[in-house]
């Protein structure tokens, strides 16, 4: 049988979320930057056909994906090679292009992006994923099932309206047979960098209540911090640059209770 290119993949995480605009990217590169300081070799997969923004936040959207004897090469991020892309955001030939497909296409091409990526020796393998419960979800988990032990972080922002549309991923979790690793809470408050005092801008604690209820483990609250979006503007390494922000301790625990939990003794 021919060697499938996810067999030198450990462990592959779905970043989900049931609502847009909770951060699913954000949290995929700074997860994918701090298991690469712990020594971990990480691939990002964005599935989000309609907005891809992996490209941008890791400053290569102008590379171009390649050929090889297994299939595409993937883009690597940093010249050591540690973490390595694969985006629509690479195949379009204009970066303005809006990719205006029906769902077989989208499917077909999320297939393509599971079986035909060569990506070598990866510890961690991140799905980037689009809002909601549907047609790029249920290709996605599809085409993966077979391959590896999979897992879903769940992202949600304090308010009440995130927290029901993340209830439902949490449901497409459990029909799907997905193991969720736990919930995160993004944009969990904002510390202003004057004064350290933390203000709720979108109330507080939703994401750990739903965690609580669920019965599933609460990875952490990452807060509003200016340093962090302008380093995913810039395509900055923020866990390097930026050790003494208040979102930097958050990120580097939640990174911790990922490889705790997907550590041989815990599995």
């Amino acid at each position: 049988a021919e060697r499938s290119n996810l067999a030198g993949v450990q462990h592959v995480l779905l970043v989900l979320s049931g609502k847009g605009g909770v951060g699913k990217s954000t949290v995929a590169t700074e997860l994918a930057l701090a298991l690469r300081l712990a020594g971990k070799r990480v691939g990002i997969l964005d599935v989000d056909l309609c907005g891809p923004s992996i490209p941008r936040m890791f400053r290569v959207q102008d590379s171009a994906v390649h050929q090889c004897d297994s299939g595409w090469v993937p883009v690597f991020a940093h010249q050591d090679k540690s973490i390595s892309l694969m985006s629509i955001g690479f195949l379009l030939e204009k970066p303005d292009d809006a990719v205006v497909w029906r769902g077989p296409k989208k499917n077909a091409l999320i297939k393509q992006f599971v079986s035909d990526v060569a990506w070598g020796e990866l510890d961690f393998l991140i799905v980037d994923t689009p809002p909601g419960t549907s047609d790029e979800h249920i290709s996605t988990v599809e085409a993966l099932r077979p391959h590896k032990p999979l897992g879903a972080i769940l992202v949600t922002t304090p308010q009440a309206v995130s927290v029901g549309d993340v209830r439902r991923e949490l449901t497409f979790c459990k029909k799907t047979g997905l193991r969720v690793l736990g919930i995160i809470e993004n944009m969990s408050g904002f510390i202003c960098p004057h004064c350290s005092e933390c203000t709720n801008i979108f109330s507080k604690g939703g994401g750990e209540e739903l965690a609580k209820h669920a019965g599933v483990p609460f990875l952490g609250s990452v807060p509003l911090d200016p340093q962090l979006s302008q380093s995913l503007e810039d395509g900055r390494d923020f866990i390097q640059e930026f050790p003494k922000s208040s979102a930097f301790p958050a990120l580097a625990h939640i990174a911790q209770q990922i490889l705790d939990g997907t550590s041989p003794r815990s599995s």
